[in-house]
């Protein structure tokens, strides 16, 4: 009985959906096969919806019925219903969705992003690419870049995976305890857009892989550095650095996010000159409590939330760690997404330390 409860590391490891586009007798069967090997299988079929919203967007004046049914019908040409657009299958939820493909997919999901980014832009976005480490505020920034459809791939790098605790600020189901930060993050991520390309790092970043993931398959265009250990903060940056690619990291409490624009500032000291002298090797291994020094020294413990300030003395005394809110992390996210957008466009150009401080704009006024 105890093996009955248990998944298989494959079925825990699966991050990508299977595609059928039926055009030919071979996927045809293999669609019918899946459906019929899996008869537990949840099918959604909602293509004419979408076609029918695609052809209202396309004509946002308006159209009357009967223009609209002809329209419908030219979208569709001499295809079935069922042959058009792509079925695509979610083997963890157990999902058969059936959308537009990809052109039509992105142009209709995109389609009220207009014109606060225009369809030049999104079409720049599209071909850009992010890297992200760390999955807490990372996998809020992730998540809403998808969204916004702010890049065209995603690398993710985390080597823990979800714990209870982890649920008070990460918006994921309670049946992905247990599951690795990424995969989670890597499924939410097709379950939103399974055009995306995702790329997962399940170690996290190391030494030996750090140059794939800022340079595999060419060059990241944004860093975003979410993660908890001082020495790879460190090391990542001095590797953006070398290979001029901006940094932007968000710390969850009053709304601060660093930018590191080591693309237009090459010789830029990480973290604005506050590790001068401080050796990557030294902070390898700390525990929580060591690493105080260190961090206020990054962060700057005058400018901390009087929260967090106070927080930072319980740590390994009455608290485990460093506290998060999810109201902190979803912020981060919200900021994190729209300043990588604006760099990517080329609207935003400065490095420094920005604050969104939601209970120093929003207070008493007595």
């Amino acid at each position: 009985m105890e093996d009955f409860f248990k998944s298989t590391e494959n079925e825990v490891g699966i991050f990508r959906p299977l595609f059928f586009r039926l055009i030919d007798e071979t996927t045809i069967l293999s669609l019918k096969a899946l459906l019929t090997d899996n008869p537990h299988i949840s099918v959604i079929n909602e293509i004419e919806g979408q076609v029918r919203e695609l052809v209202k967007s396309r004509f946002p004046a308006g159209l009357e019925s009967h223009h609209m049914d002809n329209r419908v019908a030219d979208v569709f040409g001499n295809q079935s219903k069922d042959t058009y657009g792509v079925w695509v299958y979610y083997p963890w939820t157990n999902k058969l969705v059936h959308i537009l493909d990809e052109s039509e997919f992105v142009e209709l999901r995109t389609n009220r992003n207009q014109n606060k980014i225009t369809k030049e832009e999104q079409l720049l976005l599209s071909k850009k690419k992010i890297g992200i480490i760390g999955l807490s505020v990372g996998q809020s920034i992730a998540l809403t870049l998808t969204m916004e459809r702010g890049c065209g791939e995603l690398r993710i790098a985390d080597f823990d995976i979800l714990e209870l605790s982890n649920f008070n600020r990460i918006r994921t189901p309670l049946f992905n305890l247990g599951v690795p930060k990424v995969i989670a993050t890597a499924r939410e991520i097709s379950e939103i857009d399974p055009f995306v390309h995702v790329k997962i790092f399940e170690e996290g970043i190391t030494s030996a892989n750090m140059s794939d993931f800022m340079l595999g398959d060419g060059k990241l265009d944004i860093l975003v550095d979410e993660c908890d250990s001082l020495d790879i903060k460190i090391k990542v940056r001095e590797f953006a650095k070398e290979h001029q690619i901006p940094v932007i990291m968000d710390t969850s409490d009053r709304g601060m996010l660093d930018v590191e624009r080591f693309d237009l500032e090459p010789k830029r000291p990480i973290f604005h000159g506050r590790v001068e002298g401080i050796n990557s090797e030294k902070l390898k291994g700390l525990s929580n409590a060591e690493k105080i020094p260190f961090v206020l020294k990054i962060l700057g413990f005058d400018d901390l939330s009087t929260r967090a300030k106070s927080s930072l003395a319980e740590v390994n005394k009455t608290i485990s760690t460093w506290p998060q809110l999810a109201t902190s992390v979803i912020l981060g996210g919200a900021v994190g997404a729209d300043v990588s957008r604006r760099i990517l466009l080329n609207e935003f150009h400065d490095s420094g330390r920005y604050y969104v401080d939601i209970e120093g704009i929003i207070k008493n006024k007595i």
